[in-house]
């Protein structure tokens, strides 16, 4: 079995900044269990999908060896810099650029100084990948729609069986995607709306069932209704990744994040 692992988490820098934070603490705890579990799995290498790394024209793959830096988040820069040192596998992205043209995708790799990390694909490697297991990270393309990003998964995952690798697969993004737009007092963050916890629950519930038919009913009205993060492509990347299916899910943590969903969930490979 290749995929060994596979979670779906938020990429927001809240938790990992201020995990003292009553509201967030619970996501601090459960991405804890979440990188025991990973460690467990005992992978090769981390695929990895964030919705903050943002791309419009090709499938980009980072393929530098070792991407160090400090990265300051666009929005919630007054809490704290966010230092970075990940390294990459890059025999494997290389095989994913390549593999691209199998599928009818465009894409380049990535491979230079300073280039600016997402703040997502660094709070992942802070608090799920503790042990500096090498990555292979992609970018979302805007114009890609969640089949095409289903696709992307298992042709990463395809490349991965070819060199032998156990891979852990993650997904970063966000659950519903309303957050406050004025300033609140931290401590009392909540799910800023009642109808977007009622879609985060149901679709964390079917996860849990592992009803993938359900969930793929489900996606299109939770990403309109609720404002899911980018159309929720990081749960079909997961999919992808998955073959398709998974045996069911272990939610380790939900709650908000300034008003957004955000859950700690592992899926289960079948």
């Amino acid at each position: 079995m290749t995929v060994v692992s596979a979670f779906l988490v938020p990429g927001s820098p809240l938790p990992y900044l201020r995990p003292d934070n009553p509201p967030w603490r619970p996501i601090a705890e459960g991405y804890e269990a979440a990188a025991q579990r990973l460690k467990a799995s005992d992978p090769d290498v981390v695929i990895a999908y964030s919705t903050q790394w943002i791309a419009v024209l090709d499938a980009l793959w980072q393929t530098r060896g070792r991407v160090q830096g400090v990265h300051v988040d666009e929005n919630w820069h007054d809490l704290g810099d966010l230092p970075f040192d990940l390294a990459v596998d890059t025999p494997l992205a290389m095989a994913c650029v390549a593999g691209c043209r199998s599928i009818g995708v465009n894409a380049k790799s990535v491979d230079y100084d300073d280039f600016p990390i997402d703040t997502g694909t660094i709070v992942m490697s802070a608090l799920l990948n503790k042990q500096r297991t090498p990555l292979v990270i992609t970018a979302n393309n805007l114009y890609h729609d969640p089949a095409a990003t289903e696709r992307l998964a298992k042709l990463a995952v395809d490349q991965a069986a070819s060199q032998g690798k156990r891979v852990a697969l993650v997904g970063i993004g966000a659950l519903s995607g309303s957050i406050f737009r004025d300033e609140i007092d931290i401590a009392t963050d909540k799910i800023r709306d009642a109808a977007d916890d009622a879609w985060n629950r149901r679709m964390l519930d079917l996860m849990v069932a592992g009803a993938v038919d359900e969930l793929r009913q489900c996606a299109p009205a939770f990403a309109q209704e609720a404002r899911a993060d980018m159309g929720f492509k990081h749960f079909f990347w997961l999919l992808g990744g998955l073959g398709g299916g998974f045996a069911g899910a272990k939610l380790h943590a939900y709650g908000p994040v300034y008003g957004s969903g955000a859950a700690i969930v592992e899926l289960i490979p079948s």
